[in-house]
């Protein structure tokens, strides 16, 4: 399959990103993810291998893109949590042991 990444076209099959991959020690993956083989690789670090290209000259939305084409399983960007600030006089509460009330 045709594939463009960072304004290069690639002709990409899953046997090759496979046989690309292989040997290949998955970094922490704490952002959006591929799974190939078994194993949890992140997109930035597919991209590289199978590109020979600097990180920085493609956006992860583009091999993520390329990969969900090709058949991967591919993980978005886990949403963050909402976080509960307290404004100032709760905070005041609080640091006098009085009952926080929300």
């Amino acid at each position: 399959m045709r594939c463009v990444i960072a304004r290069f076209p690639f002709e990409l099959t899953k046997s090759g990103v496979l046989e690309s991959m292989k040997g290949v020690k998955p970094e922490p993956a704490t952002g959006e993810s591929v799974i190939i083989g078994r194993r949890h690789y992140p997109v930035k670090q597919v991209g590289q291998v199978i590109t020979r290209q600097d990180r920085r000259d493609f956006s992860a939305a583009e091999v993520f893109r390329a990969m969900a084409r090709l058949g991967f399983t591919c993980r978005p960007l886990p949403a963050a949590a909402p976080v509960d600030i307290p404004d100032p006089l709760q905070r005041a509460s609080a640091m006098l042991g009085a009952p926080v009330s929300v």
